[in-house]
């Protein structure tokens, strides 16, 4: 059963001038706000603020005697506005950048009255934005776990949301065809040729590997929208936090990435780890090890648990 969304209700003007009225709808897990240690959760492309639950995206990393457990945290998590979730739609995304969606957090926060988080985690798009947000607020968080992400989008991955772009601007099929370009982002070439092994499917007349393709492109296009992919893929091609101002971040930070990530590839993770560490201590690196690549975030629970249990 999905937890109630709230909503918080504000004008927002975003960074190119342009005035919105935004819902900001989130849902809160766990422990009463200001009963206990607070984890705000950003979400990635095609999540959404159903964290936890019986459906929840992350049940395996939060939840009653998880990781995190919501026994012991309120855990929070923000809809990007836009992504449809609330059934709220943007129709020029382009009016709106990563630093939008964290003001647009900060802001929420600041209606909630949050002055201070105990931990902001965030995957993939979740985690640019929560670089974002800590530029911006450099006192938020205790500890930030940005997870298979950069502070910025590096020339590999801008080129990859160009080719989304690109098919996603197409008449046939946008959604779908998006979809599949990006499920071999997402994954590994070992990742593929080990679970299919060129295996067909006489039936179909297909080989394995392509009927699971065109499934996560028809299962897509089924619960999200185009304009919401249109957005989701938009932020994703201009994270930029102001490099500058990382050096000035409070928290605790700790890096996880993945060795196999063709997206956010780990040596660029390492590296972002490296400027850190030339003017900040407490800032520390970790690596799961997968075939799985990008998607090893939401598939390599042991490994996961395991490094956030120690984070935290």
């Amino acid at each position: 059963m999905k937890t109630e969304l709230n909503y918080i209700n504000f004008f927002y003007q975003t960074v190119s001038g342009k005035e919105y009225d935004i819902p900001l709808s989130y849902q809160r897990f766990g422990k009463e706000l200001f009963s206990a240690p607070i984890i705000l959760v950003n979400h990635a492309l095609t999540g959404n603020s159903e964290v936890a639950g019986e459906k929840g995206w992350w049940k395996k990393l939060i939840g009653e005697h998880q990781v995190i457990d919501t026994n012991r945290y309120t855990v929070l998590c923000f809809n990007i506005p836009g992504n449809g979730y609330d059934d709220f739609f943007i129709d020029d995304y382009e009016d709106f950048t990563t630093a939008d969606i964290a003001n647009i957090f900060l802001k929420g926060l600041d209606f909630l009255n949050i002055k201070k988080l105990h931990a902001l985690i965030g995957g993939s798009l979740g985690g640019g934005i929560g670089w974002e947000m800590l530029v911006k607020n450099p006192r938020l968080a205790e500890i930030f776990i940005p997870i298979a992400c950069d502070f910025r989008t590096h020339d590999w991955l801008h080129a990859q949301c160009l080719v989304q772009k690109f098919l996603l601007n197409q008449e046939e099929e946008p959604l779908q065809k998006a979809r599949i370009h990006a499920m071999l982002c997402y994954r590994t070439p070992e990742s593929l040729n080990e679970r299919f092994k060129n295996k067909y499917n006489q039936q179909k007349q297909r080989l394995e590997s392509e009927d699971w393709l065109v499934y996560h492109g028809n299962a897509l296009n089924e619960r999200f929208s185009l304009k919401s992919y249109k957005l989701m893929n938009h932020l994703l091609m201009n994270i930029d936090a102001d490099e500058s101002k990382l050096k000035g971040i409070i928290s605790g930070i700790h890096l996880i990435s993945v060795d196999t990530d063709l997206f956010f590839p780990a040596s660029e993770m390492r590296m972002c780890h490296r400027k850190l560490k030339e003017n900040k201590d407490d800032v520390f690196y970790h690596e799961i090890q997968s075939v799985h690549g990008h998607d090893a975030f939401l598939m390599e629970y042991e490994q996961l648990n395991t490094i956030i249990k120690n984070i935290l």
